[in-house]
């Protein structure tokens, strides 16, 4: 299992400009591969074959480029092989929709790390502090608020300069111990959850909690008036300068705040339950939208279920992502799916008269066999369907005939699409 752990550095003023040194030589090694890399032709072979190529010209480049001498071995192999890692990067976009275009040079600004692989670093103590010992580099104290096992052999370690002048310190490791799922037929439904994400409430889960959204209005209005000074002051001038750190600083301390937001609420999730089935949402659409697209960023939804489902591989927790088409439309009463508009926020079913929240009624319908079928009034369509993909069996019996909808204020009668259910015969006995 790949895992990493990152740490603060807490560098002296020689020691920033020396590693400031090693990371625009990296940048410059990098924007002198890519041009390399360009010229070969792709019949040649593959992108590693191609990218290869140009990291064995190494040894000739150090004949001439004296600073590439200053990087260690390893330093200057992971960045030409940085290209690899890029066009990777794009295709992946590519292939979700987005329109991406070609690897061009990177300007100081933007190539903010450099990677010791496999060997050149460890860690050691200095007048009883714990720094971190880098070849060809020097000695930096860091900040270990936790222990990296010893049972864990660390692959490489990435240093990065973050816009705010911060250096942290990445330690990968790829030998962490994934522990085993539960079987599926031996998990309670207390321990089952669904999750639905939302911008008024940001998570409704099976167990009927409703998590409020993060509130960074203070934060955004204090970000908004800092880029207003920084837009009065002289491009380039030490004014500029120090409101440019100061915009930084903002957007670090929103993201700090969003993403810590964002850790504790997956790893609650991941460690209180063994089952996790959450939507998958097309978050590139929505952002097209010409309406509620910031409040959509903010929500960092694509975020929380990647976090989320890496903490629940480490926890030994099933995790599963479904189709959110009509997980909203579908009562969680009966099953009775009902066309309603964006703007509706309540659930109000034509066909059974269950009423509740509309997040709420997407997120909490279960149809599993003999288990919970009106004990709660809500059931879980996006847990029953994250079932439905990992296999789980459900309730078999054929559909029965349902009163007709009488319609109510907030839905009418001619909105329905699905008058009927397959579980509403065990309900009604459940209910008697």
């Amino acid at each position: 299992m790949h895992y990493a752990y990152r740490f603060r550095l807490k560098p002296t003023a020689e020691q920033r400009e020396l590693l400031d040194y090693h990371r625009d030589t990296c940048r410059q090694l990098y924007n002198h591969a890519l041009t390399e890399f360009e010229q070969i032709p792709e019949s040649v072979g593959t992108i590693n074959q191609r990218v290869r190529q140009v990291r064995d010209q190494l040894t000739d480049l150090k004949d001439w480029w004296d600073e590439l001498n200053d990087l260690y071995s390893t330093v200057a192999q992971a960045a030409v092989m940085r290209i690899e890692d890029s066009i990777k990067a794009l295709s992946e976009l590519k292939g979700k929709g987005y329109n991406v275009g070609s690897l061009n040079w990177k300007a100081p600004t933007d190539f903010r790390s450099f990677t010791y692989v496999q060997s050149g670093f460890e860690f050691d103590k200095k007048n009883g502090q714990t720094v971190l010992s880098l070849s060809k580099l020097t000695e930096i104290p860091i900040e270990c608020h936790r222990d990296i096992p010893d049972e864990e052999t660390v692959k490489e370690v990435t240093l990065k300069k973050e816009p705010t002048g911060e250096w942290y310190a990445s330690f990968a490791v790829d030998d962490k111990v994934e522990p085993p799922k539960p079987s599926l037929e031996e998990i309670d439904d207390d321990d089952m959850v669904g999750i639905d994400v939302g911008i008024l409430k940001y998570a409704h889960d099976t167990d009927g909690a409703a998590v409020e959204s993060l509130d960074l209005s203070e934060e955004r209005d204090k970000l908004e008036r800092e880029q207003r000074n920084l837009s009065r002051k002289e491009h380039g001038s030490n004014n500029w300068e120090k409101k440019r750190q100061r915009v930084a600083e903002c957007h670090q301390q929103i993201k700090r705040k969003r993403r810590d937001f964002l850790h504790k609420l997956s790893n609650y999730y991941a460690r209180e339950y063994e089952l996790v089935a959450v939507e998958n949402l097309d978050v590139k659409e929505m952002l097209e939208s010409p309406r509620n697209s910031r409040n959509t960023v903010s929500a960092a939804w694509n975020t929380f279920t990647d976090l989320l489902e890496y903490k629940c591989k480490r926890e030994g927790t099933h995790f599963v992502e479904v189709e959110p088409a009509g997980t909203t439309k579908e009562c969680a009463n009966c099953g009775v799916e009902t066309d309603k508009p964006l703007w509706v926020r309540g659930h109000s079913c034509p066909a059974c008269g269950f009423e509740a929240d509309r997040d709420a009624n997407a997120v909490v319908r279960l149809r599993l066999t003999g288990s919970k079928r009106g004990a709660f009034a809500t059931a879980w369509n996006i847990l029953s369907r994250g079932l439905s993909q990992l296999g789980v069996g459900h309730s078999e019996e054929t559909p029965v005939e349902t009163a007709l909808p009488t319609g109510t204020a907030v839905v009418p009668a001619k909105r329905v699409v699905e008058p009927g259910s397959p579980c509403l015969k065990e309900r009604a006995k459940a209910s008697e």
